[in-house]
């Protein structure tokens, strides 16, 4: 069948023609051994859930890698992360001996950011190569959201329903870059807060042939069922109150701050950092907020 033939190519159904790609630092993908790969150790998350990595770790097994991760080279057989790390410890959990990742030099990132906002104007690419282009700006070029609004030339909503494609389950990404769904499917699936559910419900559309319009109905139908989770009236109330906070902090540190948000109400706010000197910065604002 079509279906199991499109969830089953790993990153080369999702970025078709990737040695094709443009031959800038940091825009190629390359397979690179995992034990030549390190953790930076400037990296402020330390504590990866368990479960969570062996679900990952099953998922990258069964159909690869989605999402490559970022290195830098730091000599001729030893790579550092800049970003990834939670697919790199899955991958290495599963067992493989090479992982796709993008290079990175220091003195690509004026480069790297051309080249991402150029290949985005492209008119072939896929709703999920977008969103990954979209990511790699706001991580590895230290872009905020409305700094890519500007650059792009499109609308945060937009820039934001892209990213909240990469939340999606390995499969039904897959089904985007394969044109199994469309982009009005994904975006009524990622209202819906268990995967499970999710791809349920993605199977469902690629057997019955369902409209976008059924699909938001019966997203609408399963929300209510299961009370007012993400996706509900309540919720998009409290979700658009974070975003305006979000967007308020992350001028004010200027770096990108992220919420991370449970259904319940209960959270953590993230303040990256790409660097000492960086984080210095970001305690000095801190410091200066206490001493006022």
């Amino acid at each position: 069948m079509a279906k199991k033939n499109a969830l089953g190519r790993g990153l080369g159904a999702l970025i078709e023609d990737a040695d094709q790609a443009i031959r800038v630092p940091g825009t190629a993908i390359n397979d690179i051994d995992i034990d030549k790969i390190e953790v930076n150790p400037f990296q402020p998350r330390k504590n990866f859930d368990e479960e969570s990595l062996r679900e990952l770790a099953s998922s990258i097994r069964e159909i690869g890698i989605i999402q490559p991760i970022t290195v830098r080279r730091l000599n001729e057989d030893t790579y550092q992360l800049i970003t990834g790390e939670r697919r790199y410890k899955a991958a290495s959990l599963a067992g493989l001996d090479t992982i796709p990742a993008y290079i990175r030099t220091a003195e690509d990132e004026n480069m790297l950011e051309m080249a991402l906002v150029e290949n985005i104007q492209r008119e072939d690419l896929d709703s999920i190569e977008v969103a990954i282009s979209y990511q790699r700006l706001l991580e590895e070029v230290g872009l905020t959201q409305e700094n890519l609004s500007d650059r792009v030339g499109k609308k945060r909503s937009t820039i934001s329903n892209y990213l909240r494609l990469l939340r999606l389950p390995a499969e039904i990404q897959l089904g985007i870059r394969d044109r199994l769904i469309s982009m009005g499917h994904a975006r009524a699936l990622v209202n819906i807060p268990d995967p499970n559910i999710q791809l349920e419900i993605f199977q469902k559309i690629i057997k019955d042939d369902l409209s976008v319009r059924k699909v938001e109905e019966l997203v609408r139908r399963t929300n209510n069922a299961r009370g007012p989770r993400e996706g509900s009236p309540d919720h998009e109330s409290r979700t658009g109150n974070y975003d305006e906070l979000r967007e308020h902090l992350s001028r004010f540190f200027k770096v990108e701050v992220d919420f991370k948000i449970s259904n319940k109400g209960s959270g953590r706010i993230v303040i990256p950092f790409k660097s000492d000197q960086d984080l210095e910065r970001i305690l000095a604002v801190l410091d200066r907020m206490t001493n006022k």
